[in-house]
């Protein structure tokens, strides 16, 4: 039998009753001559619960208990939906990571999946089950404990099932109905698209679009798993929702695909740091080790042997990038005069795989931002890809200014 691949967020499995209408969907694949494997989070609300408990109880936890009692609540929606389904008719049994087994490295809460061998899963179908509800999130490590994903890995854990087991497509259902051109909530002319490239998505992920956890789209795109984001509060529909695929089955090729923000980024600098070789390994040596997520980077022109190192990092990392680097002065590792951070900025981000053959983008973004008055203060480019640091009071301007400027309310 062909195989599908069905993720359901917390939104999604809720409550019971959201938990049969999740059932239902499962249903109608079943019926269609599908095995299916479905991948469970949370009931909606139940991880970050588990996460105060945890913190309460022990702020400087142990990450190994951390990952037993985070990992609980997408057991209990495995078990509740199994047991929906069997009500339903439908041969279905729930299983735990360890069951699978889903192999994981050792690295708790962060965990990545090695290995999914799928002989106990297919056994299982052979034998007459027809639906596999797995607890999404978490696996097991080498030495046979519980471990987790990080937030958002459920989506990882759907794609790495769909690869293992050669599905036809993987569906993720969610509280929102597709990829849009920019957030709704923003901008009331986003539009939803029917496609995306890989790479598209996998830059708007990283960008700050939460539709999709980065991770999953990297894997999808290694193992080309066709991706579908739909919602599951609309009634089904073999259309719905956005595929993400490769960009030969794309069918837009205009500039620009989406308009994407991080509204919680800082901007740093470093004001006149010795300008030699091996300064940048320096400084951003420490930053890694201590777990701050660098993105953009700027390095003044040098000026008497002097230069100012300017980058980005989130917002809840600036203690921790102050610590680091102060630390790295004090050890005489690095020599710099002042340390400067900026906590008001916002990431702005243009995305579109035609940007690769077609000229202007950046023009046209630095043009729209002046016309509205908006001063930009890093800017950084990929392939596919333009991003700028601005005043975070101006977020919701840029973005409206911008999806008007590439016309992306238009479907081509």
């Amino acid at each position: 039998m062909p195989v599908l691949v069905m993720k359901f967020g917390g939104t999604s499995v809720a409550t019971l009753d959201r938990i049969k209408r999740a059932a239902k969907r499962v249903g109608l694949e079943v019926a269609k001559g599908y095995d299916v494997i479905v991948i469970v989070s949370a009931m909606s609300g139940k991880t970050n619960e588990l996460v105060g408990w945890v913190n309460e109880t022990s702020p400087l936890y142990d990450a190994r208990e951390y990952d037993a009692i985070v990992s609980s609540g997408e057991n209990v929606t495995a078990g509740l939906m199994a047991l929906t389904l069997q009500e339903m008719g439908v041969p279905a049994r729930s299983w735990q990571g360890w069951q699978v087994p889903v192999k994981t490295n050792e690295a708790h809460s962060a965990a990545r999946i090695e290995e999914i061998p799928p002989e106990n899963i297919t056994d299982k179908f052979a034998e007459g089950m027809k639906v596999a509800v797995v607890a999404g999130f978490q696996g097991i490590s080498p030495e046979g404990r519980i471990t987790t994903l990080g937030r958002g890995g459920s989506d990882t854990t759907a794609v790495a099932f769909a690869a293992a087991f050669g599905a036809d497509r993987c569906d993720i259902y969610t509280d929102v109905d597709g990829v849009y051109t920019t957030d709704p909530r923003i901008s009331p002319k986003a539009r939803k698209l029917d496609k995306i490239s890989f790479e598209e998505m996998l830059e708007l992920a990283s960008l700050g679009a939460k539709v999709l956890q980065t991770r999953s789209v990297e894997l999808a795109m290694r193992y080309k798993v066709k991706l579908r984001v739909l919602s599951s509060f609309e009634e089904p529909s073999d259309e719905a929702g956005t595929l993400v695929c490769d960009e030969e089955e794309t069918m837009e090729n205009r500039p620009v695909s989406g308009i994407a923000y991080s509204r919680d980024e800082a901007k740093m600098t470093l004001i006149s740091v010795a300008d030699r070789p091996g300064i940048a390994a320096a400084i951003f040596g420490p930053l890694s080790e201590a777990g701050v997520n660098v993105d953009m980077i700027i390095q003044n022109i040098a000026d008497e042997g002097r230069t100012d190192m300017t980058f980005s990092c989130p917002t809840d990392q600036v203690m921790r990038a102050k610590k680091a680097l102060q630390d790295a002065h004090d050890s005489g590792e690095i020599n710099f005069r002042d340390l400067v951070a900026d906590t008001d900025v916002c990431k702005i981000s243009a995305v579109g795989i035609g940007m690769r053959s077609q000229s202007g983008v950046a023009a046209t973004m630095f043009k729209t931002l002046s016309d509205e008055g908006i001063n930009i203060k890093v800017i950084a480019t990929s392939e596919i890809k333009i991003s700028v640091l601005i005043d975070r009071k101006y977020l919701e301007l840029a973005v409206q200014a911008l999806h008007d400027a590439f016309e992306l309310e238009k479907a081509e």
